[in-house]
Parts: structure tokens; C-alpha cells; sequence
């Protein structure tokens, strides 16, 4: 099952709402589910019931949007945490000079962040040649959870779904802990939906693609991270709680742009395609950052 947030293009300032993805259609589940929560994170709450309701709202002849006639929303529109680890591909530590690490390496991306999987990318008025991209694998948590071991973690897992992990370099090696560099607004696109895990299987031998401007950036599989999936909640259940709804993002390959000789940072105007195998693909274009005061 593929379950979208969404809202109408025509439509300014609407809310968005929870959709089912079949082929190149949109179900609303308000008109064709409309005792189901309305946002993600509450429908995740709701459990196995609330799940199955929403996919019995594709059958007969439900109402249909094209999704070409929608504007898709990140998939999960306010996360509680969103964390990120880090150098989680050999290939990217050997691009960055580092050497493999030994623990896992975790920072946190401020929600601010979030971003819809076809919105625009800022480019920062205080960082205007250091913007990178790293394309990353994202999971979901659908159950709370601590202490749970790696051969369970597969049971809170909700689902998956296509993230960019937008980095402001410059800001980012200011400081050991990555999070500020990590955190701009509009620097977490995530999309296009989020894809059940039942309809996704092993998530460790995907295919995971990253365009800038039709340019093959980076080209791997999931199955070369260092910590997968299941280890990664596996390891901070033991710090922390896991809640309905978090966002995991969990490593990008060799390719990104600053590795490369000469550099290929992103400037205004690039735009950035990553696709995941069974997931979709999301893409940004970089715009300027409207810097105006806000109060």
C-alpha cells in the first residue's frame, strides 16, 4: 500500500489530506474512509485496523484524483524526531577521507526541515556555495518502541520512502555535531509517499539512484550500508524511545557533491532526482532562500 498526504493544486492554503496510491491515481480517504484519522501519524496510532480500512478504500468504484492533478506533501507532515546517520555507506566514508566507523554515528535533523517530495530546495542566503545533496533510503516508525532487538525491527517499521538528506556544508563541519548543516528549511524533501512494508520486503537490496540536472550523481544499493536498518533501531532503542511517526534516515552513497573534483555543489536553478527501487522518485529544484524577516 502506497499512502500519501496531499492537497489539490487548484487549491491555496488547504490542508492536506491522506490518499492511497493506486498506479497513477489518488484515493481520497476523507470521502472514501472518512471515519479513518485524517493524518498520518494518527492513522499510524491507530494500528492494523485503521490500516486495512484504508486499504479497502480502493476497492469498487472509489473517487479518483490524478496525480498530476495533486500537490504530494512529505508523507509524514510532523515528525516528532527526525534522525539521520551518518558515513553508513563504505564507498561514501572512502570519498570523504574518513575511516569506517565503529559505532553508529546519529544527528538530528530539526523538523523545520521537511519538505514535500516536488518542493523547491532553499539555497541559503548565508550559504550560497556549499549546498550538497544526499540521497537516502527513509523509514517510518508505526509502533513505539525501546529495547528492541535487530531480528524484531522489522515489526516497527510502518514503511519507506525516498528522503534527501540536503547538507550545507560549510555550516555542517562548523561543529562535531552535524545537526545545524543538517537542519536548514526545506532541507528534508521526502516522498513521494510512504510505501508499506509489507509491499517493499528486504529493504537492504534496493536500488537508489541520484540525478542533478539528468547527471547521474550516485548510483548503489541499500544492501551496502554499514549498519542496516534493523541494527539502527536496534541501537537507539537502547538510548531512547522510539515514537509513532519518526523519520530515520539511514546513510547516502559515494557521489555526493562535494567528493567530486571539481566540486558539483548545488546552485540556483539545479534540480535534484533521487530514486529508490519499489518507492518512487522525489525531485527538487533549488531556488533562492526568501530571506525576509518573519515575526
Amino acid at each position: 500500500m502506497r499512502l500519501a498526504t496531499f492537497t489539490e493544486k487548484t487549491a491555496e492554503n488547504s490542508q492536506f489530506r491522506l490518499g492511497l496510491v493506486d498506479g497513477g491515481s489518488l484515493i481520497d480517504l476523507s470521502n472514501n474512509a472518512p471515519s479513518l484519522p485524517k493524518d498520518m501519524i494518527s492513522l499510524l496510532n491507530a494500528g492494523d485496523s485503521a490500516l486495512q480500512a484504508a486499504a479497502d478504500a480502493a476497492t469498487g468504484n472509489a473517487p479518483q484524483y490524478s496525480l498530476d492533478d495533486v500537490r504530494l506533501g512529505p508523507p509524514v507532515t510532523n515528525p516528532g524526531k527526525i534522525l539521520a546517520i551518518g558515513l553508513n555507506y563504505a564507498d561514501h566514508v572512502k570519498e570523504t577521507g574518513r575511516d569506517l566507523p565503529k559505532h553508529q554515528i546519529w544527528f538530528n535533523k530539526q523538523r523545520n526541515c521537511v519538505n514535500g517530495p516536488f518542493d523547491p530546495i532553499n539555497l541559503p542566503k548565508v550559504s550560497t556555495d556549499f549546498l550538497d545533496y544526499e540521497g537516502e533510503l527513509c523509514f517510518v516508525i508505526g509502533r513505539r518502541c525501546k529495547h528492541v532487538p535487530a531480528e524484531r525491527a522489522h515489526e516497527v517499521i510502518a514503511g519507506f520512502c525516498v528522503g534527501n538528506d540536503v547538507s550545507v556544508r560549510d555550516w555542517q563541519r562548523r561543529v562535531p555535531t552535524m545537526q545545524i548543516g543538517k537542519s536548514f528549511d526545506s532541507h528534508g524533501p521526502m516522498g513521494p509517499w510512504l510505501t508499506t512494508s509489507d509491499e517493499v520486503g528486504d529493504p537492504h537490496n534496493l536500488e537508489i539512484k541520484t540525478w542533478v540536472n539528468g547527471d547521474l550523481r550516485q548510483h548503489s544499493n541499500t544492501k551496502h550500508m554499514i549498519f542496516n536498518c534493523y541494527e539502527q533501531i536496534a541501537h537507539l532503542t537502547q538510548v531512547f524511545t522510539l515514537d509513532v511517526g519518526d523519520v530515520i534516515f539511514t546513510g547516502t552513497p559515494d557521489g555526493v557533491g562535494h567528493a567530486m573534483t571539481p566540486p558539483g555543489l548545488l546552485k540556483v536553478g539545479d534540480v535534484v532526482r533521487i530514486e529508490i527501487e519499489k518507492l518512487g522518485a522525489i525531485e527538487n529544484t533549488v531556488v533562492p532562500e526568501q530571506a525576509e524577516m518573519v515575526i
